[in-house]
């Protein structure tokens, strides 16, 4: 993660949430992927993102989608660190142990409230800086995002401020929630030159359009999240599935995965394979 973000072009990470969406990715060919918090929120406790998981939920969660990754390296949603420095911290460490690469922390008071939603408050400047310096010297090892939300909140002016702050308590990367067009990256970038920046590409933002790779590289931009996409097609594709199976007693007109591509997935010829070398009688 660090020598894609060290790199000079775009990597885009696309959410992953479950074992399966996660091989899909490797499949894909992402050099990285990304576990969003409002993700977890929504399949682990069908709640939305607005402060219900705890970083235990994001830890478990990641663990469980290591061995499909295969070392390809995750970036996850750290939310506020779950409390003061102290426990930020212990976050950090729970993430490293689940096998995270990174994680991206943010400026909101908890709980948190979805980053395009209205309504959201800002946690004053020095604990906030505090909570990225108590990570970066907690020796995990993790890349660390700092994320502020200051944006939609204070302006750009005071964005800038902190992520600055941010950069010099330790953290590798800054994250401004809702800074997606070329002149406020600009800002971004000349304040802050050789700090590699995250963008949201998410479809919460509406329907803005987007910079294409070439021009997000020369502003600075190393990272462009996708935190919920794969996830809300998936959930299309469910919809309709359902639909058509309680309006026509079968799913054949809706666009499925084949079930031989699905057992391959989840390993089955593999899993088979092993059981038959082990199932055998010796003579």
């Amino acid at each position: 993660m660090r020598r894609l973000l060290a790199g000079p072009g775009v990597t885009h990470l696309p959410g992953v949430y479950d074992p399966l969406t996660a091989a899909l990715a490797v499949r894909a060919g992402f050099p990285a992927v990304h576990l969003s918090g409002a993700a977890v929120s929504a399949l682990a406790l069908g709640l939305p993102d607005l402060g219900y998981v705890h970083g235990t939920h994001i830890a478990d969660r990641a663990a469980a989608l290591m061995p499909a990754l295969g070392g390809v390296p995750l970036l996850a949603d750290a939310d506020t660190g779950y409390g003061n420095p102290l426990h930020a911290v212990w976050t950090a460490r729970r993430y490293a142990a689940a096998g995270v690469a990174g994680l991206h922390l943010e400026d909101q008071v908890s709980p948190k409230r979805c980053g395009h939603l209205a309504g959201k408050e800002l946690l004053d400047a020095g604990p906030a800086a505090a909570k990225v310096r108590a990570i970066a010297e907690a020796g995990t090892g993790l890349v660390l995002v700092a994320r502020t939300d200051a944006f939609t909140v204070t302006g750009l002016d005071d964005a800038i401020a902190r992520s600055r702050a941010y950069v010099d308590a330790g953290a590798d990367a800054v994250f401004v929630e809702g800074v997606t067009g070329a002149d406020d990256l600009a800002a971004v970038h000349a304040a802050l030159p050789g700090v590699p920046l995250v963008v949201n590409r998410s479809e919460a933002s509406g329907s803005d359009a987007f910079l294409d790779d070439a021009r997000l590289a020369g502003l600075g931009v190393r990272f462009v999240l996708h935190p919920v996409a794969p996830l809300l097609a998936a959930l299309c594709a469910a919809r309709a599935a359902y639909a058509a199976i309680a309006v026509d007693g079968s799913a054949a007109t809706v666009s499925r995965l084949p079930w031989d591509a699905f057992t391959d997935l989840v390993g089955q010829p593999e899993a088979l394979a092993l059981d038959a070398r082990y199932s055998e009688v010796p003579a």
